[in-house]
């Protein structure tokens, strides 16, 4: 049987110590830590986050800040993109949070060969220096909303396979991607059977991702019926504006699915 651990992202404004109280009073199972614009928490506040959320029986991730770009050539960018992604790995780290998400990079004037090797290379590196540092988290490079944006779920299982690192399936993200066109079952018969999600509901345009919106039970069944099918070990985010409410509801739609 599946294994389905589902909560929000972020914590609405609370702080993360509220959030995570919320998260275990509305029987939450996770919560994802979010560092949109910086890494503003100390490793004293991480530790207590991440003794609070042991406590309470809630599993905790954390997206690194959106300015990442590790295919860029410029050398400041890139080491402030790298300076991120380490900086949000020392605090999940502290908090005992295993995945670290983040946004890998865009295309700009490369091509897609071009950009997966400089995304590739970064990505080893980064791993030598958590390695060396002993830190037990892994880099979980995110499905992209926007074709423009690397980070196709051909080429994030492409980086899993040729780096080792781990994998975020924003399945809202890839549905924006695809205009629409998807097969829930094709595309987790593709993946690990121990993944890290997200999910809310999605406006898009012909480029791709517009944002993100509330999520509806009609519009998260399609996923939720392919998720319990297999004996998959997932955390699913809910990234929607209203993320624990919607949280909530996806849970009873797995739980009902479950029973059935």
């Amino acid at each position: 049987m599946s294994m389905i651990n589902i909560g929000p992202a972020g914590s609405s404004g609370l702080g993360n110590v509220k959030g995570v109280h919320k998260c275990a009073e509305m029987g939450l199972d996770c919560m994802e830590v979010e560092f949109t614009y910086g890494v503003r928490m100390d490793l004293k506040t991480a530790a207590e986050v991440g003794a609070l959320a042991r406590e309470k029986g809630i599993l905790l991730s954390v997206h690194a800040p959106y300015y990442i770009n590790l295919a860029s050539e410029e050398k400041e960018k890139l080491a402030a993109s790298k300076k991120r992604i380490l900086d949000s790995c020392h605090r999940a780290h502290a908090m005992g949070a295993s995945n670290v998400t983040f946004h890998a990079g865009f295309y700009q004037t490369r091509t897609a060969v071009q950009t997966y090797r400089r995304i590739e290379k970064a990505i080893i590196g980064l791993q030598k220096q958590i390695a060396r540092r002993k830190w037990r988290v892994r880099l979980c490079p995110e499905v992209t909303g926007k074709p423009s944006q690397f980070g196709s779920l051909e080429e994030l299982l492409r980086l899993k396979r040729d780096t080792g690192c781990g994998i975020t399936v924003d399945f809202s993200h890839l549905y924006a991607r695809q205009q629409g066109d998807i097969d829930y079952g094709r595309a987790l018969d593709q993946l690990p059977q121990k993944f890290h999600a997200h999910f809310s509901g999605i406006e898009y345009g012909p480029k791709g991702e517009k944002k993100h919106v509330r999520t509806t039970r009609k519009f998260f069944e399609p996923l939720a019926r392919e998720l319990v099918k297999g004996n998959l070990d997932v955390t699913l985010i809910s990234e929607s504006p209203k993320p624990y409410e919607d949280a909530v509801m996806m849970k009873r739609v797995i739980q009902n699915l479950l029973k059935a």
